[in-house]
């Protein structure tokens, strides 16, 4: 063969090969550069922290003048290190993959592959709402930290929240633009009187109230020192305030709707927050059951997710309602009515509680539950189970008792406690073999189907 005929065959070759698509970069909404301005002010506020003593002394020997002229270059630099920031910050979807570009110094640059994402939430902290604007937040398999486009045009950012979700669930990129958001049907909305009434039946809002009560009390006792007394009671008062007020601007509103792309989460009184629960990623369900929530029917759901620091599911319902949800979250698990108590002997390893922990294994999960006053059932589906443990101390091996834990996707360990040693052995290794074919058997994480 000749050498023509090998340059006339590579040109061929070279003609076949479709050019790549050119990659768009976009910036960030113009906004941002007020929300990046805070790096010169918080040097200047860290050197103040570190020494309020020098600080105070240099401001007493700074006339008004001075002063001013320093506002005068501080924050014009604030602007300018804003303005650079958002300026080189890029970002670009590509057939495969979600760039992001950022830093003039030191640069960073995220490529995050399309087929890994597994949710994208949006967040509209106050101030965001009021200028129009919202953070996305991208959940990567394998990732502990989300990568985050912060901010958007709150329309922008819906679109392109839709775009990625599309494209990780297999569309092709030139339909991914058009499918839109998912359509969502709602499973469940907190009614916000609901939502206080259970933080005021909760124990750790009445504990921290009598703390906030008892603590003052005994210091006036013992020291009778008015501004001693104020300087704790204030701080006590304010934790216990702080903590019920900021579940119930946290939780208002709440939330659980149910589409293709997974369930979503809606909630936030002042910081508006639209979360995406991936599917298939859940590792454990807990059903959580205060002492004083029982008499009106009432459960909390929480999460254990892989690589998501989201916990909660539902924050306040009645028990059918929960259960509902729950079976939209582990397809095909229904909760387990009867469970199983520890043998009486028991009561020597731990006296009195050891009547609050149950067993039950089902063909789906393993369940157990503990607590007396505060119930927390825990469900693990075979197939999220990691590995399977036995331990058993030297009072539990001198009364052939026997703990067996179970450790999850999401580094949680799930213990049924306090079992026979014989029952807990062939616990163990049933449970090894349930495993192994519930991963044979499970569905792939991906997204859900209509």
């Amino acid at each position: 063969m000749t050498s023509d005929d090998d340059e006339e065959r590579t040109a061929d070759y070279d003609e076949e090969i479709p050019a790549p698509a050119p990659v768009t970069e976009r910036r960030l909404h113009p906004v941002t550069p007020f929300r990046r301005a805070w790096a010169p002010v918080a040097v200047v506020a860290g050197w103040a922290v570190h020494d309020p003593n020098g600080t105070q002394a240099q401001l007493a020997r700074l006339t008004t003048t001075a002063l001013l002229l320093g506002l005068a270059v501080l924050v014009p630099v604030a602007g300018l290190c804003g303005f650079l920031s958002w300026w080189f910050t890029h970002y670009a979807v590509t057939d495969a993959e979600l760039r992001i570009r950022t830093g003039l110094l030191f640069r960073r640059a995220a490529h995050i592959q399309l087929e890994r994402i597994q949710a994208v939430d949006v967040s509209r902290p106050l101030l965001a709402r009021v200028a129009g604007v919202a953070k996305l937040r991208i959940d990567v398999v394998g990732a502990d930290d989300k990568d985050e486009l912060a901010f958007l045009g709150e329309q922008e950012a819906r679109a392109l929240r839709a775009e990625l979700l599309a494209r990780a669930a297999g569309f092709a990129p030139e339909t991914a633009r058009e499918v839109g958001e998912a359509p969502a049907r709602e499973l469940l909305r907190v009614p916000p009187r609901a939502l206080a009434l259970s933080l005021l039946l909760t124990g750790a809002t009445w504990g921290s109230l009598c703390a906030a009560l008892v603590v003052p009390t005994v210091l006036w006792l013992t020291t009778h020192n008015l501004w001693t007394v104020l300087a704790t009671a204030l701080p006590l008062f304010g934790a216990a305030g702080a903590s019920s007020a900021g579940r119930f601007t946290g939780e208002f509103d709440w939330k659980v709707s149910e589409s293709p792309d997974g369930l979503r989460i809606d909630r936030g009184l002042l910081d508006r927050t639209h979360e995406t629960i991936p599917p298939g990623r859940v590792q454990t369900v807990r059903i959580v059951e205060p002492l004083l929530w029982r008499w009106l029917g009432w459960v909390r759901v929480e999460l254990d997710v892989a690589g998501s620091a989201n916990s909660v599911l539902v924050p306040v319902a009645p028990r059918p309602i929960a259960k509902s949800v729950v079976a939209r979250v582990l397809p095909g698990v229904t909760v387990p009515q009867e469970l199983s108590r520890p043998p009486r002997r028991a009561r020597w390893c731990v006296p009195v509680w050891w009547r609050g922990h149950r067993l039950a294994v089902t063909g789906a999960v393993f369940a157990t539950r503990h607590g007396l006053l505060r119930r927390r059932l825990s469900l693990v589906p075979h197939a999220k189970v990691q590995s399977v443990r036995l331990s058993q101390g030297p009072w539990q091996r001198l009364w052939r008792l026997a703990d067996v834990h179970v450790d999850t996707g999401a580094d949680k360990t799930v213990t049924a406690g306090l079992r026979d040693a014989q029952e807990a052995a062939r616990l163990l290794h049933a449970q090894a073999e349930r495993s192994r074919t519930g991963r044979r058997d499970a569905r792939p994480d991906r997204w859900m189907t209509g």
